[in-house]
């Protein structure tokens, strides 16, 4: 029998941990859940707790490893089933499934690709544990790293980082927090948040527009250039770069950032 339970803000509420021990649970799995469980949790199921956890451990420990693994430009992820002690995601690993991390991909539409992966790969994990099929592999140590919890802050775009970065940026924060530079007209400084863009190959001084027409916005990185094609301006909707170039007078020379 399946019962369900509200969730506390914090796992280690006494309250919480005696519903949870009147349950006598076989098992329990957590999946985005942001905390660690106590060891009063993890000894309850005789099966354990797992985590569902999108990447493939021990690579990008931590909060945010979908954004990371964009940020990074990683060619793969994918989900780790792992069950769970009393570290930052370093339990003994069950099961993983991976996959390829497209070049249109953004932190939605991996999370999105992810979820489906995990649900999947849990479910056949889940009757491979409980029928004595799976051997627990401890993490390796080699390769292990942390995804840090994302700040809204980190979408600020710094031209003088090369073009791939900034694309990886734009992708990885996407739908948030949002990539975002500074429009500054007349002595108003405006926040652009940039959702589509793509690698262009001219090059000029970063945070610079070489090119600013109805192909896109065209801006000077570290390394070549990087084309907006769709971009939200400060208290305004999504649109794309002719949408706004029509109403904002964007041209060659100017300098965002």
């Amino acid at each position: 029998m399946i019962e369900a339970l509200q969730i506390p803000a914090r796992a280690r509420d006494e309250s919480f941990l005696d519903d949870l021990r009147q349950l006598h649970p076989d098992l329990i799995v957590v999946a985005a859940y942001g905390q660690i469980l106590p060891q009063g949790i993890l000894d309850l199921p005789r099966f354990g707790c797992l985590n569902v956890h999108t990447s493939l451990l021990p690579k990008h420990r931590g909060a945010a490893p979908i954004q990371w693994s964009i940020l990074d430009g990683d060619a793969n992820t994918g989900v780790t089933i792992m069950k769970m002690d009393a570290g930052l995601d370093t339990g003994a690993i069950l099961s993983q499934q991976i996959t390829p991390i497209h070049a249109d991909d953004n932190s939605q539409t991996l999370h999105d690709r992810l979820a489906q992966l995990g649900a999947t790969l849990l479910v056949q994990t889940i009757r491979d544990l409980v029928a004595g099929k799976i051997l627990a592999l401890p993490q390796p140590a080699e390769g292990a790293s942390y995804a840090r919890k994302i700040k809204k802050e980190d979408g600020l775009l710094d031209w003088t980082q090369p073009a791939r970065v900034l694309l990886n940026r734009v992708r990885a924060f996407t739908p948030w927090p949002g990539a975002f530079t500074h429009f500054t007209t007349g002595d108003h400084s405006a926040i652009l948040k940039v959702w589509l863009a793509e690698i262009a190959d001219e090059s000029g001084q970063p945070g610079h527009v070489l090119q600013a027409d109805k192909s896109g916005i065209v801006v000077a990185c570290g390394a070549h250039s990087l084309r907006i094609l769709e971009l939200q301006p400060e208290s305004g909707r999504r649109m794309t770069a002719a949408e706004f170039l029509s109403g904002h007078h964007l041209k060659p020379g100017d300098r965002l950032g």
